[in-house]
């Protein structure tokens, strides 16, 4: 270690160089990780919210609960129980008269039975109150960032009916766009269908089986979740920029350690001439990439940690800490491999063929 930190010392300004590099890689690594985490939670934080175990809808909707529909025929003749609960989707636009213009925004309309344990116990408020009347809906607490409050009166896609938001909810982001909650007759009208159709899915907060409704098909909610749409192909995109990145830091260390290393051939083979055991050398160099990688991984940690504060809350940015610091090993490790390049050369210096050159 010390032969290391005086390499470091004496040759600062290539260090630091190799030290920006890392710290550059791995801020870009947290972040994109952020991203990815933020943009997957939007996309299920209503589903995780109601402690969704599984999910059965009809056996034609793929696993879309937008797309699907259940009858009333399907539905068991002694009803649901305490743990079930039937949920209406569509996606609406949720329209607002502004004093200058109307505010829109794209949003998922969730009905549900105010009797039944979503309504009843997993809706979490973070201003207002829930829901009494029938034209009355809690809407998710990002829409305040967009300019509407407590009281407003809104309209949902052509409808002239108007609805007044009356509570915003945490946690409340379906397909990454804001959930508003109504009743199950208002998603009857807003989907267009006659009173046959009674929901779009039943969503329990337990594991149950699949004969429980034996005319639907039944989704864990991981396999549910996996169906969202573009939610895996989003997850798969990010997972990739990550680990090339990664990849990339692996080659950067291996590159700048062996170059450095071959400057220093000379000097390495008057040690070993002078009987310094290669083991050192070794050592120095590994640790020389630990010191760099730990370095770069904390500057990129408090980038991280700064840019977070400093985003705004429409971006979707979620850090999981303790994901960052598997993610900051993985780059140690990366760094001492990449080591391992200059240490075979190290290992085969020949002192008197290093000299003679």
């Amino acid at each position: 270690m010390f032969l290391a930190l005086k390499e470091i010392k004496h040759s600062k300004f290539r260090y630091a160089l190799i030290t920006i590099m890392i710290i550059m890689i791995s801020y870009l690594v947290f972040i994109l990780m952020g991203m990815m985490l933020g943009l997957a939670n939007e996309n299920k934080a209503a589903i995780n919210s109601w402690g969704t175990q599984t999910v059965f809808l009809n056996k034609n909707a793929n696993g879309s609960l937008s797309a699907a529909m259940i009858t009333k025929d399907q539905l068991p003749t002694n009803g649901l129980s305490d743990h079930e609960a039937l949920v209406g989707q569509v996606p609406v636009v949720i329209t607002r008269a502004g004093k200058h213009q109307q505010l829109k925004e794209n949003a998922q309309v969730i009905g549900l039975d105010r009797q039944q344990f979503i309504a009843k116990h997993k809706i979490k408020l973070t201003a207002g109150h829930q829901a009494k009347g029938a034209h009355q809906i809690v809407v998710d607490e990002g829409l305040r960032t967009k300019g509407y409050h407590i009281g407003d009166q809104v309209r949902l896609n052509s409808s002239q009916q108007k609805y007044e938001i009356v509570g915003f909810a945490k946690n409340a982001k379906l397909n990454v766009t804001p959930v508003i909650y109504t009743t199950l007759a208002n998603w009857q009208q807003l989907k267009g269908v006659n009173d046959q159709v009674v929901a779009s899915g039943i969503v329990a907060d337990r594991v149950e089986p699949a004969k429980h409704f034996n005319q639907l098909s039944r989704y864990s909610v991981t396999g549910f979740i996996q169906k969202l749409p573009g939610y895996t192909a989003q997850n798969n995109t990010f997972t990739f920029m990550i680990a090339f990145l990664m990849v990339i830091s692996l080659v950067i260390i291996a590159v700048f350690l062996y170059i450095l290393t071959m400057q220093k051939m000379s000097n390495y083979a008057v040690l070993r001439a002078q009987g310094i055991p290669a083991r050192h050398l070794v050592n120095a160099t590994l640790a020389q990439a630990v010191v760099l990688m730990l370095v770069g991984v904390i500057g990129g940690v408090i980038f991280t940690w700064i840019t977070q504060l400093l985003l705004p809350p429409a971006v979707p940015m979620l850090m999981n800490w303790p994901i960052i610091a598997g993610i900051s090993l993985i780059l140690v490790v990366l760094g001492m491999l990449g080591a391992l390049l200059p240490v075979r050369m190290i290992l085969k210096i020949d002192p008197v063929r290093a000299l003679n050159n």
